[in-house]
């Protein structure tokens, strides 16, 4: 307790701080200062208008406008690209000038092979390059006013076979099933050649999803302006129309040593309707050995 201060009263005071090292800070002295409180923000500047004293802001980096990936376009063929073709070679002798035999729609290789053993057998086999040319009852002109392919496609697909048959009873059912569009039966054993079995179902070998959406450009003839010199043989079926009188001013334009004839009796499967004329008529047009 201490006296009163001069005006009375009794005052409390903190008692003397003790001693310190040389070495020890000195604490501060009580009573400690109170924190201050934070300073409020400066206020925001209104928006920056015509005329306002206030500074426009900095524009941010901004990233660069993002562009919609493009969408892959689909790979066209080259024209100019050769296209790897199924084949079979037959050999035979060398007296006489090499052979290539191709087949048409719905056709396979297996379809000539009768024919080219035939011709392998009197000699002949595969070319190095086109010398002569023989074209089976097919003109170089659009073929779609007389073709019934369309028809033959819509009804190879419209066929309908169980699984677990044979190939005979299968074979017999899909004929049964052509016979109200193909009529003649040379052509519905021909188109039933392409009727294979997988994996215990009976499908068509040919694509014919992809030949009715393309029927038009296959029934087409492109247009060429360079004929071709070489001597050219039209062998057609009498009782086929893909090589008519009015087609001949166009082969004689293209093929300038051409000669058109027609087998009495023959359809369009000219090699499997009329078989020895047929033969007769390609050993004739051949050079001799």
């Amino acid at each position: 307790m201490v006296a009163p201060p001069p005006g009375g009263g009794w005052a409390r005071v903190s008692p003397a701080p003790p001693p310190h090292g040389p070495c020890l800070p000195r604490p501060a002295p009580w009573p400690w200062p109170r924190p201050q409180p934070l300073a409020p923000p400066p206020p925001r500047p209104p928006p920056c208008q015509r005329g306002s004293p206030w500074p426009r802001p900095p524009d941010w980096p901004r990233p660069p406008p993002q562009r919609p990936c493009p969408r892959p376009r689909p790979r066209r063929p080259s024209p100019g690209r050769a296209v790897p073709l199924a084949h079979v070679e037959v050999g035979g002798r060398g007296d006489r000038p090499p052979l290539v035999l191709l087949h048409g729609l719905f056709g396979s290789r297996g379809n000539f092979q009768t024919v080219a053993k035939a011709l392998v057998r009197r000699g002949s086999g595969k070319p190095d390059l086109v010398e002569r040319l023989i074209s089976v009852d097919i003109s170089p002109v659009s073929t779609a006013p007389v073709s019934e392919f369309s028809a033959y496609v819509s009804a190879m697909k419209s066929v309908k076979i169980p699984d677990g048959l044979s190939r005979s009873a299968a074979r017999q059912l899909a004929d049964d099933q052509l016979r109200p569009v193909v009529q003649l039966p040379q052509l519905r054993q021909f188109l039933l050649t392409n009727l294979v079995e997988v994996e215990g179902r009976y499908v068509w070998r040919v694509n014919l999803e992809a030949i009715s959406h393309h029927l038009a450009d296959i029934m087409n003839f492109p247009v060429f302006h360079k004929p071709y010199p070489g001597p050219a043989l039209f062998l057609g079926g009498s009782n086929s129309p893909y090589i008519s009188s009015k087609d001949y001013p166009e082969i004689q334009r293209l093929f300038p040593k051409a000669d058109v004839q027609h087998i009495e009796g023959a359809g369009h499967i000219v090699h499997q309707d009329k078989f020895e004329e047929f033969i007769t008529a390609v050993l004739n047009f051949l050079p001799p050995p």
